[in-house]
């Protein structure tokens, strides 16, 4: 049986490598994802607040935050990797609602037209993955559903490190 977050992480890797985003297989970074468990503890209290009126910008800042800790991973890991707290850093510049223009602009350092792209990126893949949660078998309100939530953030954690990865010139290429 397949669950949901695998569900998830194929739809959502099926969609970004059709958008020419990420590679096939996707780009893996241990240390990015080692800090997944940390991350999602600060962001969850946020994060489920968000959810019931704003989903999408419940489950894209993950992406985008994703991308931020990729991209301070190749470029700062020693100073990073050591701080506390790394997604009240990101959040607390500018707060919850603005979290996303504080990581494209200031952290990714995006030109005006790829804000546009990521952004647009970023909404559409939420959306995409609200849907499949809502959709999906599961009843809201319960611990399973608090699971899928969870096990959905993980997969757009990871999906925003890929895409920040790719757009960084890193590719999975086959080595013989």
């Amino acid at each position: 049986m397949t669950t949901i977050s695998e569900t998830i992480r194929e739809a959502l890797l099926t969609a970004l490598h059709a958008k020419g985003v990420i590679d096939m297989p996707m780009s893996e970074c241990p240390d990015v994802e080692a800090l997944w468990e940390s991350i999602a503890e600060e962001y969850l209290p946020d994060g489920l607040r968000e959810y019931g009126q704003y989903p999408n910008v419940s489950l894209g800042w993950m992406m985008f935050i994703g991308m931020a800790v990729a991209k301070r991973w190749d470029t700062d890991w020693d100073t990073y990797a050591d701080q506390p707290n790394k997604y009240a850093t990101l959040r607390d510049v500018r707060g919850y609602d603005y979290m996303d223009e504080y990581i494209i602009e200031e952290v990714l350092q995006l030109d005006a037209d790829t804000q546009k792209h990521i952004s647009a990126l970023v909404a559409d893949t939420a959306a995409h993955t609200d849907s499949l949660l809502r959709h999906s078998a599961i009843e809201a309100g319960t611990k399973e559903a608090f699971q899928a939530y969870v096990a959905a953030l993980h997969q757009l954690y990871l999906m925003g490190m890929a895409v920040q990865l790719f757009y960084m010139g890193y590719r999975m290429t086959k080595v013989e």
